[in-house]
Order: C-alpha cells, then sequence, then structure tokens
C-alpha cells in the first residue's frame, strides 16, 4: 500500500468567525492509499483550538511510513497509524479514513454499510452563520435560504444583537454556538433569553476547563446543552452525563471513523442526544462522517457549504437534507476541473 499526500486550501465564502478566531482559508492536508487500483481518501483538518497545525503533520509526514505491501487487515494498518499519528487526532483521522474507503471500496461496499448503519438520513443539517461584520448578516441569511435550520456563532458581547438582527430577516428555527465564550451567569442569562427566540439548543457554552460548574448550569438552562470541546472521545462521554444533554461528534477531534462508531454506541448508551459537527472541510472530510448520519439526533454538515472550492463530489443536500453519493467507499468523485488545475489531487 503507498501513502501519498498533498496541501490544499480551503478558501471561505465569508470570513469563518467564531468567539476566539476569524479565518479567510484553511489549508488541509489529502491523504491518499493506493493499492490494487482503488484511492482511499482522507483529510486532515488540524485544530489549534487543540495545538495542531499544519506544519506538526508536514512535519511527521517527512518519516517515511512503512505499509504491508498487500493489506488484508485494517486492524494491522491501524495499529501502525497509530503509531505513526503520534497522538495527533486529526491526522489519525485522516489516515484511517483513507483506510476504511480503500478497504471498502476493494470489497464493493460503502463505509456505512461496513459498520452497519443502514437508517435513511431523515434529519436536515444547520448551515452556519459565523461572526463576522453585521452588514453581511442579510447577505448570509439569504444565502442559507434553501437550509431549514440556522447554527449562529456567538461568544461575543455583541451575541444579542446578532441574535436580533438576524431574526429581522427570518424566523427559522436556531442552534447557537458560543465556543467557550461564555461564564456561567452570561450563559444562564443567554439561555432563558434564546428560549423565547426560537433557538432550539447552545453548544459549548462554557470554557472546557469550568466542567465542574456545567452541573449548575445545566440545572438553570432554559435550553438543551451540547458538549464539544469537552468532548474529543469516547472515554470522555461518562463523565458528561450529569453536565450536558448531548455531544457533538467529529471526526477531527475523535481521531477517525472507527473511534465515531464507538462514540455513537456510548452516547446512546447514556442517553445522550447525538450531534455531527465538522471543521471547514471539502467533502472528503463531510462525507466520511456522513456516512453515519442516520444516528444523529442533530446534523450541523456544512463545512463545504462555507467555501468556494471544493474539489470533490460527495455529499449533497437536497432540501435541507444530506443524502449520501452512491458508490462505494465513501462515494467521493474529483472534479475534473480542479484535476486539471492541481494535478496532485486524487
Amino acid at each position: 500500500m503507498r501513502l501519498s499526500y498533498t496541501i490544499y486550501r480551503l478558501q471561505c465564502t465569508h470570513p469563518f468567525g467564531i468567539s476566539r478566531s476569524s479565518h479567510d482559508y484553511y489549508d488541509r492536508v489529502f491523504i491518499y492509499l493506493e493499492q490494487d487500483g482503488f484511492i482511499g481518501r482522507g483529510e486532515v483538518a488540524p485544530s489549534e483550538r487543540y495545538n495542531e497545525s499544519i506544519p506538526q503533520i508536514l512535519e511527521r509526514l517527512k518519516n517515511k511510513i512503512i505499509l504491508p505491501k498487500n493489506v488484508t487487515n485494517v486492524d494491522e494498518v491501524i495499529e501502525i497509524f497509530d503509531r505513526y499519528t503520534d497522538g495527533i487526532k486529526s491526522f489519525r483521522s485522516a489516515c484511517v479514513n483513507a483506510l476504511f474507503d480503500w478497504w471498502t471500496q476493494k470489497n464493493n461496499i460503502s463505509l456505512h454499510e461496513y459498520f452497519n448503519y443502514y437508517g435513511k438520513i431523515k434529519n436536515s443539517t444547520s448551515f452556519t452563520i459565523a461572526i463576522g461584520d453585521f452588514d453581511e448578516l442579510a447577505q448570509k441569511v439569504k444565502e442559507a435560504k434553501k437550509y431549514k435550520i440556522l447554527k449562529v456563532k456567538l461568544g461575543i458581547d455583541k451575541d444579542k444583537d446578532i441574535i436580533s438582527t438576524i431574526r429581522k430577516f427570518t424566523d427559522k428555527p436556531i442552534r447557537v454556538d458560543a465556543n467557550e465564550g461564555w461564564d456561567i451567569n452570561t450563559a444562564i442569562e443567554m439561555s432563558r433569553w434564546l428560549a423565547e427566540q426560537n433557538v432550539e439548543l447552545i453548544e459549548q457554552p462554557l470554557p472546557a476547563n469550568d466542567l465542574d460548574k456545567m452541573v449548575e448550569l445545566k440545572k438553570n438552562s432554559s435550553l438543551p446543552l451540547i458538549a464539544d470541546e469537552n468532548c474529543h472521545t469516547s472515554s470522555d462521554i461518562e463523565n458528561l452525563v450529569n453536565k450536558f444533554d448531548g455531544i457533538n461528534l467529529k471526526l477531527a477531534k475523535c481521531g477517525g471513523v472507527d473511534e465515531a462508531s464507538i462514540m455513537i454506541k456510548t452516547a446512546k448508551k447514556y442517553n445522550l442526544k447525538i450531534m455531527f459537527g465538522c471543521m471547514v472541510e471539502s467533502s472528503i472530510g463531510i462525507t466520511a462522517l456522513a456516512q453515519f448520519a442516520s444516528q444523529a439526533d442533530y446534523l450541523d454538515l456544512d463545512g463545504n457549504l462555507l467555501i468556494d472550492n471544493d474539489p470533490y463530489n460527495g455529499l449533497q443536500i437536497v432540501n435541507g437534507v444530506p443524502v449520501l453519493p452512491k458508490g462505494n467507499g465513501l462515494g467521493l468523485s474529483l472534479i475534473i476541473d480542479y484535476q486539471n488545475k492541481f494535478p496532485d489531487l486524487k
């Protein structure tokens, strides 16, 4: 098996702002695994929040990785990747996802069939309105016209102004993500105010290191609370039971589709709601998690909708609802125009 990679810059349609940062673009590393005429694809979407970076990934990719010449068992390759990626979850995710994409193509099944997730996707995905220029809110709401649910980034001193402005243009349900931007008093007060604004839930209201305060917040919140920065892998879930109503599962955060499947089962065991989230990613990363989308209570699979240069065809949105591509593996295909412009893409 051969591993190759290329760097690709995703250009945001609008600056993507959250409570702690804003970006016009994101650099990603696409991982390719090839054998027997099949190409498995994965996407490295490192997070500054978790001390991950593209240079860090590229430094590790310089070290030659020795993979079996003929892969007959995914577990032995996963063990190699666990050593090779050295605890960097976004890097592991890309390698493992590429492996399962390749394996399921080779075995003529889709990735969701391999993991025994067969249900139809019924829930709509939200569309994110990031923190930015107030004058652009009307245009952003207009661009989200075909999506039934909005996800609004908050966590700054103008949160009520943002929601009030958006409410001038739409009465669609809103989900709020504070990205650790509030203290407990603000969170309690905002939960009550937001509940009157047709807001469905609040994601990560407090800093992750204030986890002990979430018990009090949960008792006093007027809205369901979803853990993001407090929930990376399945090992985190048990400790969140009396503090949150649900978890936000992201591949780049948990380390890949194998761990995502474990997280789904664990969250259901504890009767926690499951949100599927993402970074700003291409269709490689988004389509991988969408393979399990039938299992989620809330979907936030819009990372590829927030860019204007996605080089792959994958997950599609029809009437607000994600629709998986037909085909084996992830079902991805490279758009010919991008292949001509960027010959390292596969």
